[in-house]
């Protein structure tokens, strides 16, 4: 998720520019030197736990119902409340917002099961808003997009509020129990209680080793 055009995001585009211009050798060796963590796993070192906290306080205690103008996402379920708060902080959020990507992953879940299987309800009702109000902004009425700008702003508001030190887990183990009783996805299809996790628990072992 990049936005190029932001401030904040000039010394990346030169550093683009300055990659067109070396040699492809160096390039290749720069990447093989990347240092990434050998496990699928989201952990809590991985995510800003305020910026987290924050879209679930804002999705799942409804602190949507004090503003008029979200008057249209009133009736939204929470998951896919979470996932249209998410998704308004890659269009509206600035360069810094996305110092911790992994967070995005609790948007609508992972086919990997990383950190959760996917709702499919959610994904859909998001992916189904977010067309709404691309449409609806192209026949003019921009009601939609800027109720998912005030969304966003709604939501980095409450990160000043505080967090609970440790409720990574505590999610986690709600969506996969969520998943497991609703029909959650991955990519071997639909989650098979008692089953699915086990299989995706093997996978960091099976892909780096038991480390």
């Amino acid at each position: 998720m990049l936005n190029l055009v932001d401030g904040e995001a000039s010394s990346l585009r030169n550093n683009m520019v300055a990659l067109t211009k070396d040699r492809p050798g160096e390039v290749i060796e720069a990447l093989r030197s990347l240092e990434l963590p050998d496990r699928h796993d989201v952990r809590k070192g991985d995510v800003n736990m305020a910026r987290l906290g924050s879209v679930l306080n804002l999705a799942y205690n409804r602190d949507i119902e004090q503003f008029d103008d979200l008057v249209m996402m009133q009736g939204v379920g929470p998951r896919t409340l979470k996932a249209l708060a998410m998704a308004s902080e890659v269009i509206h959020g600035d360069a810094t917002r996305f110092e911790d990507p992994a967070r995005f992953s609790f948007a609508v879940g992972g086919k990997d099961g990383r950190p959760h299987p996917i709702d499919e309800k959610s994904f859909d009702e998001t992916v189904s808003m977010l067309q709404n109000s691309v449409d609806a902004a192209k026949l003019g009425d921009k009601d939609k997009s800027a109720a998912l700008k005030r969304l966003h702003k709604v939501a980095v508001a409450g990160e000043s509020i505080g967090t609970p030190l440790d409720f990574l887990g505590e999610l986690i183990e709600s969506e996969w129990s969520h998943a497991e009783n609703s029909g959650g996805k991955t990519f071997m299809g639909t989650v098979v209680k008692g089953l699915t996790r086990k299989i995706m628990d093997t996978q960091n072992g099976l892909l780096y080793g038991k480390r």
